[in-house]
């Protein structure tokens, strides 16, 4: 750091991506990405609209938002485009947590939530998962705290009901509470139909796994009007274009594909379950994974073993190093074709031990 850097940041710990490495032949499984190439809507939309790159882009975003709303079943009034659902979460973090809102999440999940704690220098609780790694509800009903949830979790794949999203946001109605749905379409209920119904809930989404867009960086928020404004003021303040042009046009695309987009992630599933069932022969264990990965560790072989031999043999999953997680590592559901390379990796490192 230059000696120009603030100290207020001294503590921070910045969000570490997942590697995004240039080896040829590499299986990459470590960032969640879709396997499938985007929608040739959404492509041949971009190349239309890279034509007029020399104008500003709709800072408004109006036929986008439009579109979403439509597939969404909401009013337009209820969605706000953004650069990727992190823009939206750095919003809310921004709008509803100050020194006087605290905010709590789930000790393990989304590596971006005590991120933005930091940075911003909230009052922030994490809450432990249980010894299943799952959420338990009544940690979060009447905490009266901003609340974030990732559901389904990451990086375990296990999804809440949506009675139990209900209960959290009922039983909070003085703080927003925050459901990020970046997985819900893989498995999930997602909790949008929630939104005419209570005030304080933001649910928020992404276009970089089920709509193979996560190198076009676009997501989206949905609430009451009320808090779309709020982060439209927050937006408005900080980066008024925040889509390009291409990106914008993009997501139009996709969204008038919806069935690729849902075939797609009919695919995904069935590869999921496929994996599942291969891995348990081997003798992995794993979460009830309801996203677009699986997050699993073998009872004789540690996680990082396994992560460093599967990379010796071009294939690339993600390890965490966090003391309950170190044990596993979290698979992204690629081809057909992927799965049955990562099996056959898988088995012969068990057969070399």
């Amino acid at each position: 750091m230059s000696r120009f850097f603030s100290s207020k940041f001294d503590a921070l710990t910045p969000y570490t991506p997942g590697e995004q490495p240039k080896i040829l032949n590499l299986i990459k499984l470590n960032t969640n990405e879709s396997p499938f190439p985007p929608s040739k809507k959404a492509v041949k939309a971009a190349a239309e609209a890279a034509e007029l790159l020399q104008l500003y882009s709709d800072p408004t975003a109006s036929v986008l938002t439009a579109k979403m709303a439509e597939v969404l079943g909401v009013e337009p009034e209820q969605v706000l485009m953004t650069n990727g659902s992190d823009e939206i979460l750095n919003f809310a973090f921004m709008a509803y947590c100050d020194e006087k809102t605290p905010v709590v999440f789930p000790d393990i999940t989304y590596g971006f939530y005590p991120v933005f704690a930091q940075l911003y220098n909230l009052n922030y609780e994490e809450i432990p998962l249980d010894e299943n790694f799952r959420i338990r509800v009544s940690d979060y009903v009447g905490i009266n705290k901003t609340v974030f949830i990732a559901n389904p979790n990451a990086p375990t794949g296990i999804c809440l009901k949506l009675s139990e999203i209900e209960e959290i946001v009922k039983s909070n109605p003085d703080n927003v509470v925050v459901i990020d749905e970046a997985y819900v379409d893989f498995g999930g209920e997602s909790a949008v139909c929630l939104i005419k119904k209570y005030d304080n809930l933001l649910v928020t989404g992404t276009f970089s796994k089920s709509r193979s867009m996560a190198g076009a960086r676009l997501g989206f928020g949905v609430a009451s009007e009320a808090i779309i404004q709020d982060l439209n003021t927050i937006k408005y303040s900080t980066n008024p274009y925040n889509i390009n042009r291409m990106t914008m046009a993009a997501g139009i695309g996709a969204l008038e594909d919806e069935e690729y987009t849902k075939t797609n992630c009919r695919t995904v599933c069935q590869n999921r379950e496929y994996t599942v069932t291969e891995l348990k022969k081997l003798g992995f264990e794993m979460t009830d994974s309801t996203a677009n990965f699986i997050f699993a560790k073998h009872p004789s072989v540690s996680g990082e073993e396994i992560y460093t031999k599967l990379r010796e043999k071009s294939i690339l999953v993600r390890h965490f190093t966090a003391p309950r997680i170190c044990e596993y590592n979290r698979i992204t559901v690629g081809t057909k074709a992927q799965m049955d390379r990562l099996i056959c990796a898988v088995t012969e490192i068990l057969e070399e031990r």
